[in-house]
């Protein structure tokens, strides 16, 4: 544990909260009264949790930042296509289901035409999942809402306004639907007890290898 930079934030919380954050620092969050010997047998306790989570973040810097450069690939409900040249035509960049295919003369903006198009891709697909599970399921919802969040995929307010991250298109059909009826499942229960994720758990039988597949890899979504 000494080679881990450690943050403390105490409060008049009653519980100790650990976090890592993208930077690899180990966040506590304590109570005011927390003793030092106290901290000390926590931390040990969950050592194996913390050097799994670090290792992730340490896993997560190493990713090759994108060049945007022929032959690279880039994801699509869960699948990587490359990204392709093409001489001339009107669209800058557009996807055939085999491949991304790019103008010449569109090489200086590839990220933003990425993210244009991944937006347009996301807002049929999310939408006509969103309608389809809804109607499935019996979950009522008032309003759909494209976001732009990068780790938060999802969201319900209180209104009944389902939001979806755009980002959500570069992950396998199967996680989508999860993340969907999880926000679904909070018009019913607008919360995360018991109740909520027994109704989760009533759609999604798998429910924990769908969370868990968006901790390891929810990195990987995004330009």
């Amino acid at each position: 544990m000494n080679n881990i930079r450690l943050k403390i934030i105490r409060s008049r919380r009653r519980t100790v909260g650990l976090e890592i954050t993208e930077a690899g620092e180990l966040l506590v969050r304590a109570p005011e009264n927390l003793s030092k010997a106290q901290l000390e047998v926590i931390l040990q306790k969950h050592q194996r949790w913390i050097a799994r989570k670090i290792a992730l973040v340490s896993q997560r810097t190493k990713v090759v930042s994108r060049r945007y450069q022929p032959g690279e690939k880039f994801l699509y409900l869960g699948k990587e296509y490359p990204l392709l040249l093409r001489p001339h035509g009107q669209m800058s960049l557009s996807f055939d289901g085999q491949a991304f295919w790019l103008a010449e003369n569109s090489q200086t903006k590839v990220k933003s035409l990425f993210e244009k198009l991944y937006k347009k891709l996301a807002r049929h697909y999310l939408s006509s999942r969103l309608k389809t599970l809804s109607k499935s399921y019996g979950l009522n919802y008032k309003k759909f809402r494209l976001s732009s969040a990068r780790t938060r995929f999802g969201s319900c307010s209180l209104r009944g306004t389902i939001s979806l991250s755009w980002r959500l298109i570069m992950a396998p059909p199967e996680i989508i639907d999860y993340v969907i009826i999880h926000e679904l499942a909070h018009t019913k229960e607008n919360n995360h007890s018991k109740n909520f994720w027994k109704l989760v758990a009533y759609f999604v039988p798998d429910y924990k290898e769908k969370r868990r597949w968006l901790r390891t890899n929810g990195f990987r979504l995004n330009l």
